[in-house]
């Protein structure tokens, strides 16, 4: 019995020890089964909640709702003027850029027209303290801008209202179509001021024959641009004419005039954005023809007839003869010399009625006769 014992004994532990393997090995594939279940639920539970964190959270990144002080820098933003003259682009970037046109009348912001004064120079200015004293206390109704050679340095110090007022330039040559070029650049850099209405060319030897807001009120209230155009049929005139600029200008369209114009914002658009004219002046209008005096005057003639008064406003005096007109110097400079030349010359059409204002700017003025003008404009002969 006890053998029969002892052999059941180990029976049942060999039977034991079979059964304790299989067990834990059901129990580990168990264990591995939920365990990858897991894995696959956790997975998939990340992925759901993580494309629902980015649903919820788009809409606020994406939200068009913005105060109101950021919608006014946008637009202000289009229509402050550059900060700086001094940019980079070329004249084709240029006169594309100033060409933009809002087409919607009514501004939604205040806007007060301004002037801007072109100044077309070789260098310096010599009478830069007389045109100082003209805009004084005037600050918010004007702009500035020079044309100046490449090479030259200005000096202004920053209380002048000259200082940093330079763009960019290139050569302008007399009587060339770089002249013309440098009047057009000029034109474009004011253009992109929205605020400038008035654009006035003037040479460093001009000089303002009215106080600031005589000039101011008899720009602003013309319906007309004052730009000299008129038929002259002799060798100076229709002489200059080549034939090979038709049919965009024929003879009989062909006009002569004088450089120097006061023009709305309207034609000024008008000479930046023109393609149509720009090469036959270009090709066919050389010395002795000269394109300054021809180009801007036939093309306006031709485009808005209706919108010119038919002269300038900048008195110079040709009595001497020559290929340039006289220049006075301090000798010259006296209250009679203004009555007589320039003041008391007759009368003139402004708005279509007769008046005895017809010249508000004059040249050509000397470096030596900037004294006797700043004593003038002290004893208020010009009202400055």
């Amino acid at each position: 019995m006890e053998e029969g014992k002892e052999a059941i004994a180990v029976r049942a532990t060999q039977s034991n020890s079979r059964v304790l393997p299989l067990r834990v090995l059901q129990f580990f594939v168990l264990f591995l089964f939920v365990a990858l279940g897991f894995s696959v639920v956790s997975m998939y539970a990340a992925k759901y909640f993580n494309v629902q964190g980015r649903i919820l959270v788009a809409p606020v990144a994406e939200s068009n709702v913005r105060p109101c002080f950021e919608e006014s820098g946008r637009l202000w933003s289009w229509i402050r003027p550059p900060s700086d003259l001094l940019h980079n682009m070329n004249d084709s970037e240029l006169f594309w850029r100033a060409s933009f046109v809002p087409r919607v009348k009514t501004y939604p912001f205040k806007r007060k027209p301004k002037i801007a004064f072109m100044f077309l120079t070789k260098g310096p200015l010599p009478l830069a303290p007389l045109w100082e004293r003209f805009f004084k206390g005037n600050e918010d109704k004007y702009s500035i801008y020079i044309h100046s050679h490449p090479s030259y340095r200005a000096d202004f110090p920053p209380t002048s209202v000259f200082h940093r007022r330079q763009i960019p330039s290139q050569v302008a040559e007399w009587g060339m179509m770089s002249m013309c070029d440098a009047e057009r650049r000029l034109l474009a850099n004011a253009l992109l001021d929205i605020s400038n209405e008035w654009f006035v060319l003037l040479s460093e030897s001009c000089i303002p024959l009215q106080n600031f807001s005589i000039i101011y009120l008899y720009l602003l209230r013309s319906r007309y641009s004052f730009v000299g155009s008129f038929d002259e049929p002799g060798p100076y005139g229709r002489g200059r004419y080549d034939e090979h600029m038709a049919p965009e200008v024929n003879l009989t369209q062909w006009r002569k005039g004088a450089q120097w114009f006061e023009v709305n914002r309207k034609l000024a658009l008008d000479i930046v954005v023109d393609t149509k004219y720009y090469p036959k002046f270009r090709d066919f209008c050389r010395p002795a023809c000269y394109v300054d005096e021809h180009y801007f005057p036939t093309m306006l003639s031709i485009q808005s007839p209706h919108l010119l008064a038919n002269r300038t406003l900048t008195w110079v005096d040709w009595s001497r003869g020559g290929a340039h007109p006289a220049t006075f110097g301090k000798a010259d400079i006296t209250e009679e010399f203004f009555k007589k030349k320039i003041t008391e010359r007759g009368t003139c059409f402004y708005n279509n009625q007769p008046s005895s204002l017809c010249f508000l700017f004059a040249r050509k003025f000397a470096p030596s006769a900037l004294e006797p003008l700043l004593d003038l404009a002290a004893s208020k002969v010009f009202g400055f």
